[in-house]
């Protein structure tokens, strides 16, 4: 699929939905004005698609940092990948041979580094699952509008942050696996916007424009993908289906021609495959048995409209 295609589906869905539009224009004037923006929500609500949408709407170069428990200081301003060796032989007079030789170290520039200085809209997706002590980093960055150079060898300590330059940060809520608590003085230097579920339009428009199925079958798709989250115990729990699910429901449909009916048995499996581990996460043990069979009944009711 090519990058103008994927602009446009993300475009569809995000001015499709009013809420959405209102997020964008606020986000935008704030990155504008120099105040980084942080959107925060349960998983698979499109927070990372709508950070990117964003920093596209700003015309900029745009950087992406998958935050992780191994990311360092090293991956985002950079380290010394080994050395160069440089070697001159002069044998322009033949009785004469000269030989010039040079070793220096090779630097390889880190994301956050090569984003500060040429003025990208960064997105830092995630970026509660980094550890605080790498985070660490960005708080001179949107404090003081400097980047330290720690370990570079290089002549200054620290570079100025090019005035276009812009992040956007995206996280899950903290009880969420594999999150870390992120640092209070960090929060306070951004505006964090708190995300929630697409309401059933948007959704429906998401999965059409992601998967390119048909309309009808989208609807009976998200349809079913909200009658599964009724069924769980905790309704805010991390293991609820997302949209996530709807869309991967949709793309196999679609990629292999499946009908949406309850009744065909590849259908059926599909939806189990996708939905019933997570519920199963959702709900305490005792009714796991009755929800799996609640469960079926849902898949094999459900028809093309």
């Amino acid at each position: 699929m090519e990058e103008t295609e994927i602009k446009e589906q993300e475009a569809d869905v995000f001015e499709a939905a009013p809420n959405f539009q209102d997020l964008t224009k606020r986000s935008l004037r704030y990155l504008e004005t120099g105040y980084p923006v942080h959107f925060t929500g349960p998983s698979g609500i499109g927070k990372t698609s709508l950070a990117m949408y964003i920093a596209k709407a700003r015309k900029k170069p745009m950087m992406f940092i998958q935050g992780n428990k191994d990311l360092t200081i090293k991956d985002l301003i950079g380290s010394f990948s080994g050395y160069q060796r440089h070697k001159l032989k002069d044998n322009y007079v033949r009785s004469v041979q000269k030989i010039e030789e040079k070793v220096s170290e090779s630097w390889r520039e880190g994301r956050l580094l090569e984003a500060v200085r040429k003025g990208y809209t960064l997105v830092y997706d995630e970026f509660t699952r980094s550890r605080p002590e790498t985070n660490n980093i960005f708080l001179p960055v949107l404090e003081e509008r400097i980047l330290p150079l720690y370990g570079a060898k290089q002549k200054k300590s620290f570079i100025k942050v090019h005035p276009d330059f812009s992040v956007i940060f995206t996280s899950n809520p903290k009880e969420y696996a594999g999150v870390y608590q992120s640092q209070d003085a960090l929060l306070d230097r951004m505006i964090t916007m708190t995300m929630e579920a697409m309401d059933k339009e948007v959704e429906i428009s998401a999965v059409v424009n992601k998967t390119s199925i048909e309309r009808n079958k989208a609807e009976v798709i998200v349809d079913f993908i909200e009658k599964v989250r009724k069924l769980a115990s905790n309704k805010q729990d991390s293991g609820i289906p997302s949209l996530r699910a709807s869309i991967m429901i949709a793309d196999m449909v679609h990629r292999y021609q499946l009908p949406v009916d309850g009744n065909n048995d590849e259908f059926f499996q599909l939806c189990m495959d996708i939905t019933w581990f997570p519920l199963k996460e959702s709900i305490g043990e005792k009714e796991q048995q009755r929800v799996k069979r609640q469960l079926e009944r849902e898949c094999k009711s459900i028809t093309e409209r």
